[in-house]
């Protein structure tokens, strides 16, 4: 419980943080961010499940889609089907997905439920890096244009109709 409660706490500082790291564009339901109001992200440098290096800058041409998530948040259990099926569906027209845990070292969870649901993109690892440490509500998604531009936030468990839809115009941008 104590460990849940400090998550949590930090978990509101960090979505605020998250927000105003990338420049915030609205919940779901909200229209995509124009070009012109759009900011890049950080480069983000995070290992993966297997403890490779995953770097933002990597992904660029690429529409992104980040995921921050944690095993014990029943809404995140809920949208994995949704992210796994995009990921499968988009991932050779320019998308790609990648989860970052906010689970408190315990890797063995993440990786029991990243077999469990079948997690085919990446799984990172935010370890000491505060990346998250900003994420106010989980789940919280971020999508990025292929510049590495912030085009939407998602703050709650997303709905996947409205994901693809967002997703298909950001990859009909050029």
């Amino acid at each position: 419980m104590k460990k849940n409660l400090k998550l949590v706490l930090g978990l509101t500082a960090a979505v605020l943080a998250g927000i105003l790291l990338f420049g915030g564009s609205g919940g779901s339901g909200s229209a995509l961010r124009p070009t012109a109001g759009r900011t890049a992200a950080p480069d983000l440098r995070l290992p993966d499940l297997s403890g490779r290096t995953w770097k933002l800058s990597d992904r660029r041409g690429k529409v992104v889609l980040i995921n921050f998530w944690a095993t014990w948040c029943a809404p995140c259990r809920y949208e994995t089907p949704s992210l796994v099926n995009l990921a499968n569906e988009y991932r050779s027209k320019g998308l790609e997905v990648a989860g970052i845990s906010l689970d408190d070292e315990d890797h063995d969870a993440v990786r029991d439920f990243a077999r469990r649901y079948k997690v085919s993109y990446p799984v990172l690892l935010p370890g000491d890096s505060g990346v998250g440490s900003e994420i106010e509500s989980l789940p919280t998604t971020l999508l990025l244009d292929r510049k590495g531009r912030l085009a939407k936030t998602y703050l709650g468990m997303l709905h996947e109709p409205e994901v693809r839809r967002d997703v298909e115009r950001l990859l009909a941008e050029r």
